[in-house]
């Protein structure tokens, strides 16, 4: 009597767990409905799973635990979320009304499921209390239990969920393809179709090299000394990300390089100066001489 006294008890511990992980996954739950993109309501829904993978660790059942994060979480949903990423949902598709009077019917199912399990769960009655070690002892294992129910009682649902599922990578495959309606160029067709275009036919130049930076945003420079800006890529001229390499833009690092050198001395200085300007270190190695 009192070890079932003591599996029906809730400590104060489990209690906040509870109410707090519980209140999270209500929110998740009905932000997966809620939210108008479809990539923050797959968002929503795998943090509501993660927090039911935590109610399972919480009760002791740690194989569905782990199954629930690494199967549902990590792999089912996952995918859901990128299948939504490739075939592009935007918030104008989701508005469209594609069926008429589907929002009032799904309204309308919601609240009678509502009813349905809150109905359920108000008449449900505990008068034993087993625990998992009992439910685990009886087929010698937590795996072979959940197996056993698995492959006998539960087969035909598991066999649809199964089928299920391929239906929707299948679905999903056919979304995202796409077929090629003409023929794909030649690298000898696009050579042509730039002489034509009169593009810039030979190889781009390459970015300017500084020793203190990678030059990937710097411009290289022609030989009357101007940028170029076909050395640095597209994307960042596009944001506007391209460093300066004029002569006042230089003028003013040589200037904060001698600045930091007379902070740290004379000597220091001198060698900074001398990193800096190459071309005079050597003309005064060859005064010293």
């Amino acid at each position: 009597m009192n070890a079932i006294a003591a599996a029906t008890t809730t400590s104060t511990g489990e209690a906040v767990q509870f109410w707090i992980l519980g209140t999270v996954a209500v929110i998740g739950a009905f932000a997966t409905i809620l939210l108008k993109k479809a990539v923050h309501s797959a968002l929503a829904l795998a943090g509501t799973m993660v927090i039911l993978a935590v109610f399972y660790l919480a009760n002791g059942a740690y194989f569905l635990g782990i199954v629930q994060i690494i199967v549902y979480t990590g792999a089912i949903m996952m995918l859901f979320l990128f299948v939504v990423m490739l075939v592009g949902v935007t918030a104008a598709d989701s508005l469209k009304e594609t069926l008429k009077g589907q929002r009032w019917l799904a309204i309308g199912c919601g609240l009678g499921f509502g009813i349905l399990l809150i109905g359920g769960i108000g008449n449900a009655s505990l008068s034993t209390f087993n625990g998992l070690g009992a439910a685990n002892a009886l087929h010698g294992g937590n795996v072979e239990g959940l197996a056993n129910l698995i492959f006998t009682k539960y087969v035909f649902a598991f066999e649809i969920t199964g089928a299920l599922l391929i239906t929707a990578t299948v679905g999903a495959m056919v979304l995202t393809h796409r077929e090629r309606t003409e023929r794909a160029r030649t690298q000898r067709e696009l050579s042509e179709q730039r002489v034509r275009e009169g593009k810039h036919l030979p190889p781009l130049p390459a970015p300017g090299v500084y020793a203190r930076h990678n030059a990937v945003d710097i411009a290289g420079l022609l030989p009357d000394g101007t940028p170029s800006d076909l050395t640095v890529m597209k994307t960042l001229r596009d944001r506007g990300q391209i460093r300066d390499v004029s002569q006042e833009a230089l003028a003013d690092l040589k200037a904060l390089e001698q600045r930091s050198g007379e902070r740290l001395g004379r000597e220091d200085a001198d060698a900074v100066a001398r990193g800096a300007n190459p071309a005079s270190a050597a003309e005064n190695s060859e005064a010293a001489k």
